[in-house]
């Protein structure tokens, strides 16, 4: 891969550890000029923290009205993803999928010079990391693999995790950027290309995915037979099977709180389909997971594919109804 050093910004991150980067407290004194391309609901929380935290940030969204209220928070906001990226030291894209960050990136490469970081933190899957890795090295950028774990309210916070893969090289440059967006950073290799941070988002979506559609089944069931949903919450209290995230998904269902999403259903049915296909091309069956994922094509027919994952409870109904 081109020019893996960047030198032009010689940032120091103190008392960095080799696998994991926890968060300082105090105000930074390193800044960047930071390109964000893709402001939904995590790209526009991690925009907004990295501008709080003293950087320069520059953001661009498909949807020009998304990415407008973080002109409120400092962020220059672009017309054009190359607008976006020029005089940027480091390019965080946060997209919908592989096809969309490679599209952007595409657009954005008149104005990409030779040397800058790039931050690639869309659930891109497997063969798009590697194909988004290929145009890094064509452009001569230095890459990161870097999807996150968190939905809306820790984004919000900055309190994600950062998953990241990339060059010793480089990694003072990115640690201010993870460290605004982010309480902690777990490195899973040196070469973003082989995309083995992408892998462990993947496993540990395939967890959360499993549970949210686990959690909406369960009150399914409990609906059509008439059991409150509370004394099954009863039955498990304080033993193995209780588990603080039950609570908080199916708090949203039954309290009508789908809106706004922390997690979009569309989202979710699209990295459920990249765990399937991840499974598929390293010759395992994931029966549980392309099942989910067409719970949550289902409920997105239904109209609920804006909502929050945990929406994929009305797949259970032929019509979206609640029984």
């Amino acid at each position: 891969m081109a020019n893996q050093a960047d030198n032009r910004h010689p940032v120091r991150h103190r008392g960095s550890r080799d696998r994991t980067t926890k968060r300082k407290a105090g105000v930074m004194t390193d800044t960047l000029t930071v390109s964000v391309l893709g402001t939904g609901i995590m790209g526009a929380a991690m925009a907004r923290n990295l501008a709080r935290a003293g950087h320069t940030v520059g953001a661009w969204n498909r949807t020009r009205a998304k990415a407008e209220p973080l002109a409120a928070d400092g962020a220059h906001v672009a017309g054009s993803p190359a607008e976006a990226v020029r005089d940027a030291d480091v390019v965080l894209t946060m997209l919908h999928d592989g096809p969309a960050a490679l599209d952007v990136m595409r657009q954005a490469a008149p104005a990409l010079r030779p040397g800058t970081t790039w931050i690639q933190s869309t659930t891109a899957g497997l063969d798009a990391v590697a194909e988004l890795a290929g145009f890094a090295q064509e452009q001569g950028l230095v890459f990161f693999d870097a999807p996150v774990l968190g939905t809306r309210q820790p984004a919000e916070a900055g309190q994600l995790l950062v998953l990241a893969a990339g060059p010793r090289v480089g990694r003072e440059t990115v640690a201010p950027v993870f460290e605004a967006v982010g309480t902690r950073t777990v490195w899973t290799g040196e070469d973003g290309a082989a995309g083995s941070a992408t892998r462990l988002k993947l496993v540990a979506n395939s967890w959360v995915l499993a549970a949210t559609n686990a959690v909406g089944e369960a009150l399914s069931l409990a609906q059509v037979l008439g059991v409150d949903p509370q004394d099954f919450f009863d039955a498990i209290a304080g033993g193995p099977l209780d588990m603080g995230y039950l609570h908080a998904k199916a708090g949203l269902v039954l309290g009508d709180r789908l809106s706004p999403a922390a997690f979009a259903v569309t989202t979710a049915e699209k990295d459920a389909r990249l765990i399937v296909e991840a499974g598929r091309q390293h010759g395992i069956r994931l029966d549980v997971a392309e099942a989910g994922a067409e719970r949550f094509r289902r409920a997105a027919a239904q109209g609920h594919g804006d909502e929050d994952m945990a929406a994929a409870y009305f797949a259970s109904f032929d019509e979206g109804g609640t029984g």
